[in-house]
């Protein structure tokens, strides 16, 4: 038995067995657009991402205890290690990554997260 599977021959499509090369009929497909966050705009939220950067960079250097409670309701307890773009690495019981847009509010231990 082979594997091979046969498809009709067709001659007035390019392809193997037809006169015209391959490369002039095929549409060239170009690069995909990188992702970017639609709520995320570089001009608007400028303030409030230096608000954002501040704060965390203040709780990096304090290693300050932190619950940080994800959108679906899970909570991860400890301090905040390192943070970038999209991700906070939490250094607790285990060391976990986080990404930001998981994460529903965050607030120190101390305090009444409610």
């Amino acid at each position: 038995m082979s594997s091979r599977a046969t498809l009709p021959a067709d001659r007035t499509k390019s392809g193997p067995g037809s006169n015209q090369p391959l490369s002039r009929n095929r549409k060239t497909l170009s690069a995909p657009l990188p992702f970017r966050f639609p709520a995320l705009t570089v001009f608007e939220d400028a303030p409030l991402r230096q608000a954002e950067l501040f704060y965390l960079q203040k709780q990096i250097q304090a290693q300050t205890p932190m619950v940080i409670v994800l959108e679906d309701g899970e909570q991860v307890e400890g301090c905040i290690e390192w943070y970038d773009r999209n991700t906070l690495k939490v250094r607790g019981r285990q060391k976990t990554l986080i990404y930001k847009s998981a994460i529903k509010y965050m607030y120190k231990v101390g305090d009444a997260g409610q």
